[in-house]
């Protein structure tokens, strides 16, 4: 274990997921390993596929979800779910409930899985640099599991997309910059814009109050780093206002470094056509009260970014189930906004 991260205390990696609500899921098992029958219950009745994935960077485990509709005939929507500190593929699919709506429309759901021989706390190390550019360190060990899904079963590539949570949400943002081609729409709850920190040391900071970075400067950095497959990346954003773990500023500044790279990467223009005002808010309710930002491509008119921002809830999936952690069962139904966002 790196010494850096060998002394830093839960408040600062752990904070990448904090308090827990509910006692953290079946830990990461060898390959091939099942899943609790009470998990695989609660998940509708689809079956799981367990597996290793290696290239140079090293090794993680992979969970696949095969919905029960899937029968090889027609290429399938696929879901890459990125779990938060503490949490493997079983707790998170239980928490989030996202293989009972996968066998429910047919696609098909990867978790990858960080692993404590990487991370003590199984967090993604998104604040590292290795992890934070194409072909390097943990954002080619997920393509690489993308890719094996793909070879491995009928997988619609245009309609891939990446969730995460906290410290899986800043990778998720990191996969949308890094793989563009392999991924097409990014959702990120309660997480980190690219690049917001480059440090352990810098994590904790940026976790508690925000980025010392431009979103600007990290919007065109991100363009960048798409390089010749650069696109148009739609983003969904979550965050609770009564979240003490990771800071709401984190999510309006990667809603602000969203808008610089897509536009960038719409025209290749830093012209404005779509920016960091928003077109539209609505404000609803659904157990908590929230409202929803839309931001549009003024020279289409379509939705390139939507944030929500939910009243009172915690460091925690809203509208989850406590049969996995970091979840608050009140709230909206953050699953399904992902997956109607994403037209799976």
């Amino acid at each position: 274990m790196n010494r850096v991260l060998s002394i830093l205390l839960p408040s600062l990696l752990l904070a990448a997921c904090g308090q827990t609500v509910q006692p953290p899921g079946t830990p990461a098992g060898p390959a091939g390993a099942q899943a609790p029958s009470r998990t695989i219950r609660a998940q509708a009745t689809g079956h799981w596929v367990s597996g290793t994935y290696s290239n140079p960077y090293g090794a993680r485990y992979y969970r696949l979800w095969v919905p029960a509709g899937y029968d090889g005939t027609t290429a399938r929507p696929m879901m890459v779910m990125l779990h938060g500190c503490t949490q493997d593929g079983y707790d998170f699919a239980a928490g989030t409930r996202m293989n009972a709506i996968a066998d429910t429309r047919n696609f098909l759901v990867l978790y990858p899985e960080q692993g404590t021989a990487y991370n003590a706390y199984d967090c993604w190390n998104w604040f590292y640099d290795v992890n934070q550019h194409r072909g390097s360190g943990e954002p080619s060990l997920i393509a690489g599991m993308i890719a094996w899904t793909k070879s491995n079963y009928r997988v619609d590539s245009a309609r891939v997309g990446v969730a995460g949570l906290s410290a899986g949400a800043a990778m998720a943002n990191i996969m949308g910059c890094t793989y563009p081609d392999q991924i097409r729409r990014v959702a990120a709850f309660a997480g980190i814009m690219y690049r917001g920190a480059t440090t352990a040391s810098g994590a904790g900071s940026t976790q508690s109050s925000g980025s010392i970075y431009d979103p600007n400067e990290r919007g065109s950095s991100c363009a960048s780093e798409m390089g010749s497959v650069r696109r148009v990346m739609p983003t969904l954003l979550f965050h609770g206002t009564a979240d003490s773990t990771v800071s709401l500023t984190n999510t309006h500044q990667t809603g602000a470094q969203w808008a610089q790279t897509n536009d960038l990467a719409y025209d290749g223009l830093d012209d404005g056509d779509i920016d960091n005002t928003a077109d539209a808010t609505v404000s609803g309710s659904s157990c908590r009260s929230y409202t929803r930002y839309d931001y549009k491509n003024s020279a289409t008119g379509a939705v390139v970014l939507q944030k929500y921002v939910i009243s009172g809830l915690g460091h925690a999936w809203s509208g989850g189930s406590t049969a996995g952690s970091y979840t608050d069962p009140c709230g909206p139904d953050a699953s399904a906004l992902v997956v109607n966002f994403f037209g799976f």
